[in-house]
């Protein structure tokens, strides 16, 4: 077992916190005031080859499955806000690749990035009013007509929502099927019908794009369905004939493989603070006293250091178990991404109450770093919901480990039965 960076992903390492050091800091006060899009900013790491297709596929190859994570880390150890502007196009992305056709692959996977010096953006369009993480309560709908589908309803909190170069909208085509009558659709930039609602403010993530998604009568054409007619069709025969489907357990493994790079994108933001924090108090004193040497100082943090060094070693080992197959049925990419976001809320508060004052100054990075940790408490899954999935996900496992011990203890008292009847009296 080694717990070691290899020398490229070390190399990566370095690469990502020069970048966030000179790049994205610099810029980041400016445009989480202005609630701006960085476009500077994100034009710079494509040319530094930090965003982007090849990007994805270099960091996406890595057999260890650690440079997705290290990239998160160090991108939000910049700026959270700047680090999604930069990379929030791969959701959009990946739902396309994980369900499109070869053709649908080819065609708009591109267009969530685009290519040379022209960024283009994806949006993946799936929470609505009232139906945040409850997708069994979705209301946009999507009704066939002629050679085209029509989708009608609003999203909320979508990141890059309305000024994507692509949509990927989530939409209801069968209500009496719940879930299992939801289909993906992809919706093209400037398709009648598709326009920005609300632009949200925030607390925090200020440079990130945030925007309801209007669909009015919006038409795409048929061959826009994610992952084509035939797939649909027997998706829907099979849940009108009481089927069952492992397409939920499907999704929840999904799920899983994604939940330790927001786990890591956490961790960029409570690294940089407790940093920062070890910085500032190092310039201070108490009754002639430096704050370090201080034991109540050194107590906190010493707490703070170990529960961030504990949330990324569930974020190292999930990102492993993702990229090398290993099933995670007890749920440890939901254990990472909610140890690594409730560590984040914790340690950026704590070190403001650990500095004091001046933890309200906006001079000081410290109360921006407060401001964006409380989002990884709520979007991609709750906290809330992490523990449920937690929870659900290691029943599931002792119930299968359960009938497997039971089915081998049978086996092996058959057998000590055989024998048994095997020697004579």
């Amino acid at each position: 077992m080694d717990f070691a960076l290899n020398e490229e992903q070390l190399e990566f390492k370095q690469k990502c916190r020069a970048f966030a050091r000179d790049v994205i800091r610099p810029a980041a006060r400016k445009h989480d005031e202005e609630e701006s899009t960085p476009w500077e900013v994100v034009r710079e790491a494509r040319r530094q080859g930090l965003q982007g297709i090849e990007y994805m596929q270099r960091t996406a190859g890595d057999p260890e499955g650690q440079m997705q994570v290290i990239s998160a880390e160090e991108m939000h150890w910049g700026c959270a806000g700047t680090a999604l502007a930069i990379n929030g196009s791969g959701l959009a992305a990946a739902g396309i690749a994980a369900s499109g056709t070869p053709e649908q692959i080819g065609r708009w996977v591109p267009e969530c990035f685009g290519t040379g010096d022209e960024v283009k953006l994806g949006a993946y369009a799936v929470t609505e009013p009232q139906a945040g993480s409850d997708v069994k309560s979705l209301k946009t709908t999507a009704k066939r007509d002629g050679d085209e589908w029509v989708l009608n309803g609003t999203k909320v909190f979508i990141t890059n929502g309305g000024i994507a170069d692509v949509h990927v909208v989530v939409a209801t085509v069968d209500p009496e099927l719940g879930t299992r009558g939801q289909a993906s659709f992809i919706v093209g930039k400037d398709t009648p019908g598709l326009s920005e609602g609300k632009k949200e403010t925030k607390l925090g993530i200020r440079a990130s794009h945030t925007a309801e998604v209007v669909l009015e009568d919006c038409r795409v054409p048929a061959e826009n369905l994610l992952g084509g007619e035939e797939k649909l069709a027997k998706k829907l025969e099979r849940a009108r004939s009481g089927q069952k489907s492992r397409s939920g357990a499907d999704a929840l493994a999904t799920f899983e493989i994604t939940r330790p790079i927001v786990g890591a994108s956490a961790l960029g933001i409570a690294q940089a603070a407790y940093e920062w924090t070890l910085e500032y108090l190092d310039s201070q004193s108490e009754g002639g006293v430096p704050l370090l040497k201080v034991q109540r100082v050194q107590q906190t943090l010493a707490d703070v250091a170990t529960e961030i060094e504990s949330a990324r070693l569930l974020v190292q080992r999930a990102a492993w178990m993702g990229r090398n197959g290993v099933p995670m049925r007890g749920g440890q990419g939901s254990m990472s991404k909610l140890k690594a976001g409730d560590v984040t809320m914790w340690a950026t508060t704590t070190l403001m109450d650990l500095v004091g004052p001046d933890a309200w100054n906006t001079e000081y990075p410290l109360e921006k770093f407060f401001r964006d940790a409380k989002i990884y408490q709520l979007f991609e899954g709750t906290a809330e919901i992490q523990r449920m999935v937690i929870t659900r996900m290691q029943a599931r496992e002792y119930a299968e480990r359960f009938e497997y011990g039971a089915e081998v203890a049978a086996k092996a008292l058959a057998a000590k039965e055989e024998t048994k009847e095997a020697v004579p009296a």
